[in-house]
């Protein structure tokens, strides 16, 4: 039973400060827009990033198999011997 009490207490303190001053929800949305403008951002980074690592991954890898492609004529000569 303590629980529904402090949940009742709660609604009418927060129910005030929203009716106390309209530039509350002016606030809210600027803290949320400002939040999604950081997101935003580091989503960009990390996306650049990640691409930037897929890249150099697939340059490694065709540098393998080149590698292993050139390789694999040799070894094949030598152990035809």
């Amino acid at each position: 039973m303590s629980t529904p009490r402090q949940t009742l207490d709660r609604r009418p303190s927060d129910a005030s400060a929203l009716n106390a001053g309209g530039d509350s929800s002016g606030e809210l949305a600027a803290v949320v827009d400002d939040l999604l403008n950081q997101l935003s951002s580091k989503f960009t980074s990390i996306s650049s990033e990640l691409l930037a690592k897929m890249d150099d991954m697939s340059r490694r890898l065709d540098n393998l198999e080149a590698t292993m492609q050139g390789g694999d004529g040799s070894k094949s000569s030598g152990s035809s011997k």
